[in-house]
């Protein structure tokens, strides 16, 4: 078939001997999870990033058949650094990959927030393993490099998938009662039909066009970001810089309007910096170079140890962060083609949940999809799709939206509050480290020791005060450090998203198995009630967006 690609040869590896070999296998550990559904489609995946892989596999572990399109010429190293949460690992794990993400990944000890001015940690937030094994639910969080990421996606899909690259879809076409088949027509000409058409195609989305039947036009937030690594073996020979490698944590520096994200990849050999600040005319895009000196000028005034990091960049790539509200439907109306991903619910950076909802996006569908008995159900399985990701999406981008507030704040009396309530929610986390873990948590959790060396600021223990603020700060909850609130990581990082399928088809589960026996219909779909939640999440944007 014209444009069809030989898997083997298609992928630019990563410059680090820390990735995945292209022929290595994927893991099979685990038994798949998503049974052969009784009636399987062809399905068309527009789009092989993060979320189209993901589909790409529980979709033909359902045994579909699956044919991927992507423009690109071939898939190489795209971007940095990317937080891969618990919601997440725990799928990766089910799917076989959890000793392939432990060779690429690392595993943070903690968030710390600190003022951008002079270094002062104000918050503080355990992860590891009491993190992992409360909220987390036995699943891990990891740091790791986006390229190392796609690749172990890219490996569990690529055996099961037929990969079409350099094939830009121009044009979709939804069924119709004259034309069963939807289909996309690529730059080329060719036409390709299947029985269904997932747009994974990102922000910048054609699929979605198609679905909304008109153009939604992203909203800029004001923001942009450089992206930049540096190879740790240049921090370990500062005696300043050296724990941040040493120790291994997320580290936020904010500061009026911008803030800085910090963090160890490829198991301790680079560190990985992401940098938001005031758009000054950058593009919405993953590749755009910027400038090095740029980024210097424009976090000059952060303390001495960023401007030691930074000086220690010499290319950094740029973009502008743009926002969407939640969409009207991610189903077309003649339920064969739907969108995934950042093609209908775009997240902002300072949650670290952009990939996590694509790929949750992934497992609900091909979980639903195991399912399949008649082609009459696809449309409601599809709305079900919808109702079960819809508030779940929308409320991840309001929490994201807040972060931005948050950690953008002018210095001033909300600056000086935020810090005070984080400051609580640390002090309880210590006093919990003194009382109740080993001599090595303590040291790791840095209550006495090398913080005052590396920033000057002797931080004082009063245990009394301490004891007192744990009473009160227990569970943290509305604190400024979303980190720290245990309500909002049980929902955010406990989700599992088989659990949430399989408790919807507790309840719908045999409504839908009767669709298409028996005359019985479809009617009115699952997901018909969805109108009154995206009114309900968009106040909820919107409100947040009265505050930015």
């Amino acid at each position: 078939m014209s444009g069809s690609t030989d898997k083997s040869s298609i992928y630019v590896p990563p410059d680090s001997s820390l990735s995945s070999s292209p022929s290595s296998p994927p893991s099979t550990a685990k038994t798949p999870l998503y049974q052969p559904a009784p009636l399987p489609l062809h399905i068309l995946i527009v789009g092989c990033g993060l979320g189209g892989l993901a589909a790409a596999h529980t979709l033909s572990s359902s045994g579909h058949s699956i044919t991927l399109i992507e423009s690109a010429t071939a898939i190489g190293e795209v971007g940095a650094g990317i937080q891969v949460t618990p919601n997440v690992t725990r799928l990766l794990e089910r799917w076989g990959l959890g000793e392939k993400m432990k060779q690429v990944a690392v595993r943070p000890e903690a968030i710390v927030f600190r003022r951008y001015s002079t270094g002062e940690r104000v918050g503080y937030t355990r992860w590891g393993s009491q993190f992992e094994e409360g909220v987390g639910r036995g699943a891990p969080y990891y740091h790791m490099h986006r390229a190392d990421f796609h690749k172990l996606l890219f490996d569990l899909a690529a055996p099961n998938m037929e990969l079409r690259l350099n094939s830009t879809v121009v044009s979709v076409s939804p069924s119709s009662p004259s034309n069963p088949q939807p289909s996309v027509t690529l730059a080329s000409g060719e036409v390709i039909k299947g029985d269904m058409i997932v747009g994974c195609d990102g922000v910048k989305s054609c699929i979605r066009e198609v679905v909304l039947g008109k153009k939604v036009v992203a909203d800029p937030t004001g923001d942009a970001a450089y992206r930049a690594i540096i190879p740790t073996d240049l921090m370990l020979q500062d005696p300043e810089l050296r724990p941040f490698v040493e120790t291994p944590e997320m580290t936020a520096w904010m500061a009026p309007g911008r803030h800085l994200m910090a963090y160890n990849i490829r198991a301790k050999k680079e560190f990985n910096l992401v940098l938001l600040h005031p758009d000054d005319g950058s593009v919405e895009s993953w590749t755009a170079e910027g400038s090095a000196d740029k980024m210097r000028t424009d976090f000059g005034d952060f303390e001495p140890r960023v401007r030691k990091l930074l000086s220690s960049v010499s290319s950094t790539l740029k973009w502008r962060l743009m926002d969407r509200l939640p969409l009207d439907s991610w189903v077309h109306p003649s339920g064969s083609v739907v969108l995934l991903g950042d093609s209908c619910h775009p997240m902002l950076p300072y949650r670290a949940q952009g990939a996590a909802m694509a790929i949750e996006d992934a497992a609900v569908l091909g979980n639903l999809f195991s399912k399949l008995e008649s082609r009459e159900q696809i449309k409601p399985l599809l709305e079900a799709y919808q109702e079960l990701r819809l508030e779940r999406t929308g409320n991840t981008q309001a929490s994201s939206r807040l972060n931005q507030h948050i950690f953008h704040l002018p210095d001033g009396p909300e600056q000086r509050h935020r810090d005070a309530e984080m400051r609580k929610a640390m002090l309880a986390e210590l006093y919990h480290v003194i009382h109740n873990e080993s001599e090595e948590e303590r040291r790791r959790a840095d209550i006495w020791g090398r913080e005052s060396l590396m920033t000057g600021i002797r931080y004082e223990l009063d245990e009394e005060i301490a004891k007192q603020v744990a009473r009160e700060m227990e569970g943290n909850e509305g604190n400024p450090n979303q980190w720290a609130d245990r309500k909002k990581n049980i929902v955010q990082f406990g989700y599992d998203a088989d659990e949430e399928v399989e408790k919807w088809w507790e309840v719908h589960g045999e409504r839908i198995g009767k669709i298409g026996r028996e005359g019985v219909s479809a009617g009115a779909g699952a997901g018909a009630g969805a109108g009154g939640v995206v009114e309900g999440l968009k106040g909820s944007l919107e409100r947040v967006l009265t505050k930015l």
